[in-house]
């Protein structure tokens, strides 16, 4: 049975055409988007690593060696059986740093950008042959089905096939972020083809050529020599060797690594695919000694591993026999696909960038997309004239172990990452090139027929069928012990034992709490323009901030320092880790530090360590529940307290301290003092930088209420705390003041209400009587001097009993006792109604009275004893201005202060009285006009009030005329005006 070339070829595009479907319908958005994040779809998706295997490589080496095939599915099921001790660790450093291929890994952790490119030429020399295992399936399986057909001229039509769609499916954009989520569902779906194709010819067979299970037993029976025993003693060294490479390849091939790791959607779903992948190969690893023994039985003639084809030819079905051919198809294509699209990715970060970094490229998503589309052709073409060359040459058996065997040198590399901190570059990199020569020089160039060293230099011992595995094992152990002897007698970079605390397991490395160059994320755009260009400067700076869920612009230095984190991150992903992190290091750096060194990031062990809460145990958890328990204690002191670093920058702010200042700890832990409002700025950066330790009974006015605070400091510093800084407390003395207030003035009250009952009891009553006397002189006579004479008594009678009430109401003022409850004064209504009140007067004399105070301004008072305040200062200015002269009232914020000015146009105050005007019984106007007690009274009462009063005089220097008596008062400001983050400040 045979086909047209035309039509096989029509039907590999058509089946390639639905792949591509599949995937752009998914990045679409369509409802097959929704099955992408499904566990099934992701193990379907690991289906990958069987590759052409699965449906001939299998099937040759069952018939060559038994049930030795299960090896290559044995081992890497074991792998991720142990995915929690070894494959959740590179998940877990690969999602947090970015890390989209093994040579991103090697670069991280080892800190060499020659680690990268050394993994990356090893991958790309092992993966030939594997990719030339596909192509030599491919067209060797199209041979049989269009035997005119010359197999040249398929390989080359397959290949050209497999780069547009590769290219088509993985660089239709670079993708900076996210997955191919199209790309998953596509191989998920080669994946089930595969298996679908395999369960049914072996049913076909169970039951078409043997007759069930019963029809089997029998032939088995029977076949006294049969040509496949299906047996295998299990010291079979090969065996061994295949187990091994299997079990490195779910970390060391590069389509498995980007499906196992940069394509995973959740840890989750990595769980399921633990078990889900195995039992995914035991589905497809039961038709091959069905598919080997149904070709025995109907005596097939085509080579061994192409017994899935002859089977199909031999039962006379031609949609069997298509169905297979797309199976063998569907194989080779998806792990060509996938194994190109990830060593392109590897080449481009580790080989090409390190070379070129597209500095001068308008658009470097767009440059990076047409390198990256280039490399895929350039690996395939390579890979072509790999086949053409050597691979023809060759089964599929041994070029599959020479690909593995090649891969196989990068697992004590990963497992280093993993297990061995003390590991270091130099170790790896010796390791590998000793590894990677013996693998050279004893399996590629005898394979090749290129050059046999092993003959040439007379040892007993020579490369061929039989001994692959010794030389395997040879290659393998030469390396380990050479990166375990380098590594030890080597020392390691600070920067290596950093990246190897951060990939060990459980490790928790404790960064620098260091100041960086930049201010602000805007200085971020401007530094990354120069490499990356401003527009993809811009977007990188954003999609970081937009991931750490940062405002737009940001100031504060820990927050700072978490975002280049994550632009590291987010480049390491785009460009690889080495370039982003000489990028980063270049482009964002630290100042210098002071002193010798710089404090650790406690902010950030604070954050893993809550990332960890779960998972500590024993001791390790013991300790951080102590640590839990002091960070609650301080965060619940009903002192507020904060600490401060040696540079300023906030560490710790307690629950007090955002009750009392009205900020909350994720506005300023992390930011500098200088961010916060001014009047806690300047409070206590001055008392964090002075000599004091104590600071008593400083007024601070908050929300238009003055505050009264004790401010308590104490260093930390010392053998177990070197990064120093200091600890603040700040007591809220506020209650025991308005007590202490309260006190003095019931004791001045005291003395000040005996001496007025004793004056109105010894000067009262005889002024009464004084009067009483000269009313009834008035009665008795008609005189006119003794009548006037008797007026006047009467008026210095009234003018003493005046005095008497200002220094009653004097004795009164003060009272702190009413500061509790106090309310919002409206600063214009007080004026209008002092004004109003002294409108009623004769003495106005054709004055014109001025408010311009704000509608809005207001303090926190006594409205009626702010009004008396007016009164006298109005009166005073009044009886100072000349006939028809105008006194102006004006009133502003100043800060959290409210200013009120009253001018007037007078003659001014001499310079020599302005210190005595406020003191009882001193007075500037004229004989019997005044007691001297007015503007005691308003200073009195300002006090009461927590404000100030001043004179300014002359209020107009260019005249020499006018007085200006300003006021200051706590402005009221209500309580829910929290007023702006600190970030917004700064």
């Amino acid at each position: 049975m045979s086909f047209s070339a035309p039509g096989l070829l029509l039907a590999s595009l058509l089946y390639l055409i639905l792949l591509f479907g599949i995937a752009w319908a998914t990045e679409r958005g369509t409802l097959l988007r929704q099955w992408v994040r499904h566990p099934l779809v992701y193990t379907l998706s690991l289906g990958v690593y069987a590759g052409i295997w699965a449906v001939y490589g299998a099937v040759g080496m069952a018939a060559d060696s038994g049930f030795g095939f299960l090896a290559y599915y044995l081992g890497i099921s074991g792998a991720f059986l142990l995915a929690p001790v070894l494959l959740n660790p590179i998940l877990r450093i690969g999602r947090a740093y970015q890390l989209t291929s093994l040579a991103d890994l090697f670069a991280y952790r080892y800190r060499s950008q020659w680690a990268g490119t050394l993994v990356t030429l090893c991958s790309a020399a092992a993966i030939l042959a594997l990719l030339s295992m596909q192509i030599q399936a491919v067209s060797m399986s199209a041979s049989l089905l269009a035997p005119d057909t010359p197999p040249k001229v398929i390989s080359i039509m397959f290949s050209l096939i497999v780069v547009l769609f590769a290219m088509l499916f993985g660089a239709r954009r670079h993708q900076t972020s996210g997955n191919h989520q199209g790309l998953v569902l596509a191989i998920a779906f080669d994946s089930l083809v595969k298996v679908a194709a395999l369960l049914v010819l072996g049913g076909v067979i169970l039951f078409g050529v043997f007759g069930g299970t019963g029809g089997l037993e029998i032939w088995l029976a029977e076949e006294t020599q049969p040509k496949a025993p299906m047996a295998m003693a299990i010291n079979d060294g090969s065996w061994r060797a295949l187990l091994l490479m299997s079990f490195a390849a779910s970390l060391v091939l590069p389509h498995m690594y980007h499906m196992t790791f940069s394509e995973n959607p959740s840890p989750r779903a990595l769980a399921k695919a633990s078990w889900g992948f195995p039992l995914y190969l035991l589905l497809i690893g039961l038709p091959v000694p069905l598919i080997v023994w149904g070709g025995q039985a109907l005596g097939v003639t085509v080579p061994p591993a192409f017994f899935s084809i002859g089977v199909a030819q031999a039962l006379g079905s031609p949609i069997l026999t298509l169905l297979m051919y797309i199976a063998g198809l569907s194989a080779a294509s998806g792990l060509m696909i996938v194994s190109t699209l990830a060593l392109a990715g590897m080449v481009l970060n580790h080989v090409v960038l390190p070379l070129k970094t597209p500095r001068d490229q308008g658009d470097i998503y767009r440059w990076l997309q047409w390198v990256k589309r280039l490399l895929i052709a350039v690996i395939l073409f390579m890979a072509l004239l790999f086949h053409e060359t050597i691979g023809q040459h060759l089964n599929l058996s041994i070029l599959g172990a020479i690909s593995l065997t090649g891969t196989l040198q990068l697992l004590p590399g990963v497992l280093g990452v993993i297990y061995w901190p003390e590991g270091n570059r130099r170790g790896l990199i010796a390791g590998l090139l000793t590894g990677l020569t013996i693998w050279l020089f004893t399996l590629v160039l005898p394979f090749s027929y290129t050059l046999d060293l092993l003959s040439f230099i007379g040892l007993p011992i020579t490369t061929g069928y039989d001994n692959w595995h010794l030389l395997t094992f040879f290659s393998l152990t030469a390396n380990i012990s050479i990166f375990a002897l380098v590594s030890i007698l080597s020392p390691a970079s600070p920067e290596e034992t950093s990246a190897a605390q951060a990939c060990s397991v459980g490790a928790l490395s404790r960064p620098q709490r260091r100041e960086l160059l930049a201010a602000s994320s805007n200085d971020f755009i401007q530094q990354l323009a120069e490499p990356l260009g401003i527009n993809v400067s811009r977007r990188e700076v954003n999609r970081a901030l937009t991931q750490l869920k940062l405002p737009n612009t940001e100031f504060r230095p820990y927050q700072l320092r978490r975002l280049r984190d994550q632009i590291e991150v987010n480049l390491s992903g785009l460009l690889g880790p080495s370039v982003a992190r000489d990028m980063v290091k270049r482009h964002l750096g630290f100042k210098p530090m002071n002193h010798g060194g710089t404090g650790q990031d406690i902010r950030y062990v604070e954050r893993a360590l809550g990332d960890y809460q779960n998972q500590l145990t024993g001791l390790a958890g013991e300790l951080d529940n102590l640590r839990r328990h002091y960070r609650q204690t301080l965060q619940n002191l009903p002192i507020p307290a904060c600490s401060v670093g040696e540079d300023g920058e906030i560490l710790m702010w307690n629950h007090a301290m955002e009750a009392l200042t009205g900020i909350s700890a994720d506005e300023v832990v992390g930011a500098k003092l200088m961010a916060l409002p001014e009047h806690w700025h300047l409070l206590l950066d001055d008392f964090n930088l002075g000599n004091d330790l104590h600071r008593y009974k400083h007024r601070l006015d908050l929300r238009g209420k003055p505050h009264w605070l004790n401010l308590h400091k104490a260093a930390l510093n010392g053998p177990d705390h070197a990064e120093g800084g200091s600890i603040i407390l700040v007591e809220d003395q506020t209650e025991t003041r308005l007590l202490e207030d309260e006190l003095m003035h019931s004791e001045r009250l005291a003395s000040v209400g005996r001496l007025a009952a004793g004056v109105a009891h010894e000067i009262g009553n005889p002024v009464t009587g004084i009067s009483s006397l000269a009313q009834n002189l008035k009665l008795e006579t008609d005189n006119p001097e003794i009548l006037e004479t008797a007026d006047q008594i009467q008026q210095q009678t009234r003018r003493i009993s005046t005095i008497l009430q200002s220094l009653m109401n004097f004795s009164r003022t003060g009272n702190h006792a009413q500061a509790n409850r106090y309310e919002p004064v409206s600063i214009h209504r007080c004026v209008e109604e002092s004004i109003n009140l002294l409108s009623l007067s004769e003495k106005n004399m054709g004055i014109q009275y001025l408010n311009e105070c704000p509608q809005d301004l207001q303090i926190l008072g006594d409205e009626q004893r702010l009004v008396q305040v007016f009164v006298n200062l109005l009166a005073n200015a009044r009886d100072a201005s000349p006939d028809g002269g105008t006194i102006r009232v004006s009133g502003k914020l100043d800060g959290y202060s409210a200013i009120i000015e009253v001018i007037d146009e007078g003659s001014g105050i001499p310079a020599e009285q302005q210190d005595h005007i406020f003191e009882p019984f001193y007075t500037t106007k004229a004989p019997n006009k005044g007691t001297g007690l007015g503007l005691s009274l308003v200073y009195s009462i300002v006090e009461e009030h927590y404000g100030n009063i001043q004179v300014e005089s002359p209020a107009n220097k260019q005249s020499g005329n006018g007085t200006c008596m300003r006021l200051r008062l706590p402005a009221y400001e209500p309580d829910t005006d929290a007023g702006s983050s600190p970030n917004e400040r700064s």
